[in-house]
């Protein structure tokens, strides 16, 4: 039986009502900026589709599941670092999912890395800046998103920064590290580099 990814009944069964929206929201906003930028409409809202499978999973399952497919056990015990490494993990493996632009979007959503392809660019930004998020920032991360992709990146870096530090919590080093990337102004890497 193959399993709808798609539909708000499928999502609100396995993520519950709320996260349900916020996926369904970010799905529409990668359409709609990948569509502004010229990357494939319909990758970015697979991706936004798929982006947050795993979000609510217990812990146990995270951690088993980090296990089996190999993923960093620093991850175990961390729902919010460890869904997107997962969720790439079972597009690939599971479903079958061969594309690496796909994949690496769904992969590093939470944390941007450097050399952030386009497509992981607009997921990482509609995951802050969809309809249903509400946090003082916001209109202005989805009025930078429609004129300058990689401000908003920053800008949305910059935000879960203060966050954490507001929480007393670290920064990944791939959020560092992309923060330094947009910094060099580096372009984006590719497989031929």
């Amino acid at each position: 039986m193959k399993t709808d990814f798609t539909s708000r009944e499928a999502l609100t069964a396995r993520l519950g009502e709320k996260r349900a929206a916020h996926v369904l929201g970010t799905a529409r906003t990668a359409a709609a900026l990948a569509a502004r930028c010229g990357v494939d409409a319909e990758k970015a809202k697979r991706a936004a589709l798929l982006h947050d499978w795993f979000r609510n999973a217990p812990p146990a399952e995270l951690d088993a599941l980090i296990d089996r497919y190999g993923i960093d056990p620093a991850l175990k015990g961390s729902a919010g670092l460890s869904h997107g490494k997962i969720a790439a993990a079972w597009m690939e493996r599971e479903l079958g999912i061969a594309d690496a632009e796909l994949t690496d979007a769904v992969r590093y959503h939470t944390t941007g890395r450097a050399g952030m392809s386009a497509l992981e660019k607009i997921l990482y930004v509609s995951d802050a800046a969809e309809p249903t998020r509400d946090y003082e920032g916001v209109s202005l991360l989805r009025e930078t998103a429609r004129r300058d992709l990689d401000e908003a990146c920053v800008m949305a870096l910059e935000n879960t920064l203060r966050l954490l530090e507001a929480r007393g919590l670290l920064p990944h080093p791939d959020s560092l590290r992309a923060l330094r990337w947009f910094a060099a102004g580096q372009p984006p890497q590719t497989d031929e580099s």
